[in-house]
């Protein structure tokens, strides 16, 4: 049922039936159609409403960041002005910490990066750029490592190659530069190992022709240095033989081909 349905019955955080004459803005704003029961209410308990009534009265916010209720606390903190949001650094919902440290200056952001919170430390990491994430490198939540990994200076890179986590690592691996990724050509992971493979000068792909996992093989069957080819056509896979035994007869250029698919069974952080 869609979020404006009519025939939903208009509650407020608590439960309790909306009372559009009891609220307090109710002859300062419905008069002037600023807010609308079941479409935009700063009493009603669904979020998109709520979001609705500060998109239509921005200058109420301020006057809610002390709401009883955190959806509105934490969607009144991101139009009301900074200087008043920073008392909400220590809120005691996540989420209000998270929609300030979207907005925090770069100065205070700094005290954020330690909250309990995983999803107020992704939110961080988003933002701070450079040696400011450098703690934050060895974070207790892949999560925020995987942001982090994204953002930082390419030559910070070779202090997260061996992070325990695999999904960490592949961004790694696809951002580290070629000076260092040889490093990661026998990690743990054959995701890991493919990016390096799809990487990595042909001349240098030697390393990997024997790999045991036939993925990666392939891929560096497909961009190999013909000179280093002869194991490969004498691969158990038939895929990785073929595109050898291919690129030997024809004595061609490393062959174009697209990335094999990486799945992420975890989702986005």
């Amino acid at each position: 049922m869609s979020d404006d349905s009519n025939l939903d019955a208009a509650l407020d955080w608590l439960g309790r039936p909306v009372d559009c004459a009891a609220c307090p803005l109710h002859d300062h704003l419905l008069g002037q159609g600023r807010c609308e029961p079941l479409r935009a209410c700063v009493q009603d308990r669904y979020a998109k409403r709520v979001q609705r009534f500060f998109e239509w009265n921005p200058d109420s916010a301020a006057e809610h960041l002390d709401h009883p209720y955190f959806e509105v606390r934490a969607i009144a903190a991101r139009v009301a002005p900074i200087f008043l949001i920073t008392r909400l650094m220590d809120d005691p919902d996540e989420t209000v910490r998270t929609s300030v440290a979207r907005r925090l200056p770069r100065r205070l952001l700094l005290r954020l990066r330690t909250d309990p919170e995983r999803e107020v430390r992704i939110a961080v990491a988003s933002r701070l750029e450079e040696a400011d994430l450098a703690p934050m490198m060895r974070d207790m939540d892949y999560g925020v490592r995987l942001r982090v990994a994204r953002r930082v200076p390419e030559g910070m890179l070779p202090a997260m190659m061996h992070d325990e986590d695999s999904e960490v690592r592949l961004e790694v691996a696809r951002r580290v530069g070629l000076d260092w990724l040889m490093s990661m050509a026998w990690d743990d992971s054959a995701r890991v190992r493919i990016v390096v493979a799809q990487r990595l000068a042909p001349e240098k792909l030697a390393a990997l022709a024997k790999d045991p996992d036939w993925c990666v093989r392939y891929a560096v069957a497909s961009r190999i240095h013909p000179d280093y080819l002869e194991p490969l056509t004498q691969d158990p896979v038939e895929d990785v033989r073929t595109t050898a035994l291919e690129r030997r007869s024809a004595a061609v250029s490393p062959l174009p081909i697209a990335p094999l698919p990486i799945d992420d069974d975890r989702g986005e952080p």
